[in-house]
């Protein structure tokens, strides 16, 4: 495959781009392939570049029902952060983190990783506590933030409210290397990549089956037929519980739907990422000048990728308080995604009960930060059957009672 490089966008403009070739492949499914991974989102195709790059395994389909980067990885809000309470969620997001920083490199193909930073706001005196407790154990950790005052808020955002009258900004904690990055950019890029190491990228090929004898999996029954493997990723996000009952065990996670909007674009007015746990609402800018906010989740489970009206009024509404020059802003569209929550709002990366299947589900609000490093631990317990960065995250946490509680420190699991 071609290298992108100024030297080809200059050869290409000279022939008036007709040498330009398709970033990946599309070809029609093997009979049987080393290993199988069901979902070609972020985490799906970071976990097959992973296991071509690291361990020589490039035999690999990665099926998708839709198209490639359909789901959560086109319908997130892109933030990029590290700054956990929990050793095992702080090492991995750290990981993501770092391989952000030099994805467009490694990839050959600009993911526009943009480290503009993240403040996640203290607007209670709990909250106050909190950051503080985490900004330390980020210290233990090598994960680099601090807590600052409202004064220092106010300098990094000019254009936030630091006096509303019902949640007044007492601080905030600070991870200048956080930021954002697009997040189609990163699918496109991880597919060209196993494309170019010869892995199949399938599209529009849905899994209606999981194959196995004597529990242990064989293979998938699709929409393109029948396809053997000797090991299966299961990588869907939201819908991971429906594979897994094709599979024959259950997951302890529920499916609900995250909203976000984005407002007409305007004149460039903050280069942050700023998150109100409190008001449940954030909100960052584009490159393209609109202003990306989200919220929380719906109260029930459900697999809409809709948006509703109640969640625009409860959303926006906390926002503005914070951030009053937004109130004029027109919608310019609004979405949903379907997210996978666990109870103690950490991931699931593990083997499962049957045997050579492997299940990387559960990240809720906030999976596109952790892509590259979730895809680094879960191609490692494939190809090894164990990982350090995914040990402390298997489904056993939940019947020995270990959990990774993150539903605090993280305000919302974005």
């Amino acid at each position: 495959m071609k290298r992108y490089s100024a030297f080809a966008i200059a050869r290409e403009a000279a022939r008036h781009h007709t040498g330009w070739e398709r970033a990946w492949r599309s070809p029609e499914p093997k009979k049987s392939y080393d290993a199988i991974i069901v979902g070609a989102g972020g985490h799906g195709l970071a976990t097959a570049y992973y296991l071509g790059k690291n361990f020589g395994i490039t035999n690999v389909a990665v099926l998708e029902k839709g198209w490639l980067g359909g789901g959560n990885t086109g319908r997130n809000t892109t933030i990029i952060r590290s700054n956990y309470l929990q050793d095992p969620s702080a090492a991995i997001y750290e990981k993501a983190r770092d391989l952000y920083e030099t994805l467009s490199q490694d990839l050959n193909y600009n993911v526009m990783f943009s480290p503009r930073g993240v403040i996640m706001l203290a607007q209670t005196h709990h909250e106050v506590r909190g950051y503080q407790r985490t900004a330390h154990a980020n210290a233990l950790q090598g994960v680099k933030t601090e807590f600052i005052g409202p004064e220092k808020v106010k300098e990094i955002v000019p254009i936030i409210n630091i006096d509303g009258p019902r949640y007044p900004v007492l601080g905030g904690l600070w991870q200048p290397r956080g930021g954002t990055a697009r997040h189609d950019a990163v699918a496109w890029g991880y597919a060209r990549a196993c494309s170019d190491m010869g892995m199949d990228i399938i599209q529009k090929c849905e899994v209606t089956g999981v194959r196995r004898i004597a529990g242990r999996v064989v293979g998938v029954e699709t929409t393109k037929g029948s396809i053997d493997c000797n090991k299966l990723g299961i990588v869907v996000a939201g819908h991971s519980g429906v594979l897994a009952d094709m599979a024959g065990f259950r997951l302890p996670i529920e499916s609900l739907a995250l909203q976000a909007l984005v407002s007409e674009p305007i004149k460039p007015c903050m280069d942050v990422v700023v998150m109100a746990n409190t008001v449940h609402g954030y909100m960052s800018q584009s490159d393209k000048g609109e202003m990306v906010i989200g919220g929380g989740t719906d109260g029930f489970n459900n697999y809409t990728q809709r948006g509703s009206f109640h969640h625009i009024e409860e959303t926006v509404r906390a926002l503005i308080e914070t951030f009053p020059m937004i109130s004029r802003l027109k919608m310019l569209r609004q979405w949903g995604g379907i997210v996978d929550m666990t109870g103690d709002r950490s991931p699931i990366i593990s083997k499962t009960p049957l045997e050579n299947c492997f299940v990387n589900c559960g990240w809720g609000t906030g999976g596109f930060k952790a892509i590259p490093g979730s895809g680094w631990a879960m191609a490692e317990l494939m190809a090894k059957g164990y990982s350090p960065l995914a040990n402390e995250f298997s489904t056993d946490r939940f019947k020995e009672g270990r959990f990774i509680d993150e539903s605090v420190a993280a305000g919302v699991a974005h």
